[in-house]
């Protein structure tokens, strides 16, 4: 997950969340928006990441957005989570190319608390200042879900010439 400061990351949350939850709506004057990069083959990991934030936004009255490419959340998994049933919207089967266009338009309407989106590709800079923008102006979160898949073989050593030194060794 990207963000600045790796030792003030609760901090920086805590405080976005309070911001986010005592603000007015009309206000816009807060948002964030966070690029999450995750490995395919460690779900979990992210799970335990998020779930608390996400948990503590579904106090809000405000809805929460799903956009995801092809998997349905279950009903199940939801209520599991501890997440509210009632304020969970998912669209599934979107276009990648859609994905960042509809983050923005839901980010920007205010009635979202969170908007989640999976997207293949690293942001531009123009991309993060939308999204950031729309954040800002509908006062909620979103995470930019990025996938990298798990390639064991690029932590191989590489064959090649080594040189030793003694002022390294």
């Amino acid at each position: 997950m990207y963000t600045s400061g790796y030792a003030n990351r609760s901090t920086t949350f805590d405080s976005a969340l309070t911001t986010l939850n005592h603000a007015e709506p009309s206000r816009g004057a807060s948002g964030l928006i966070s690029e999450v990069v995750y490995r395919e083959d460690q779900p979990g990991m992210t799970q335990l990441l998020l779930l608390p934030l996400l948990q503590q936004l579904g106090q809000q009255s405000r809805w929460q957005l799903w956009l995801t490419p092809q998997q349905k959340l279950s009903r199940e998994w939801v209520q599991s989570a501890g997440l509210p049933l009632t304020k969970v919207m998912q669209v599934n089967q979107l276009s990648p190319c859609l994905t960042l266009e509809s983050m923005i338009r839901a980010l920007r309407t205010g009635n979202y608390s969170v908007v989640i989106g999976w997207h293949a590709e690293e942001l531009t800079e123009d991309e993060h200042h939308r999204l950031v923008m729309a954040a800002e102006e509908g006062n909620a979160i979103g995470f930019v879900m990025r996938p990298v898949r798990h390639d064991p073989l690029a932590a191989r050593q590489y064959s090649g010439i080594k040189i030793h030194s003694n002022l390294y060794h």
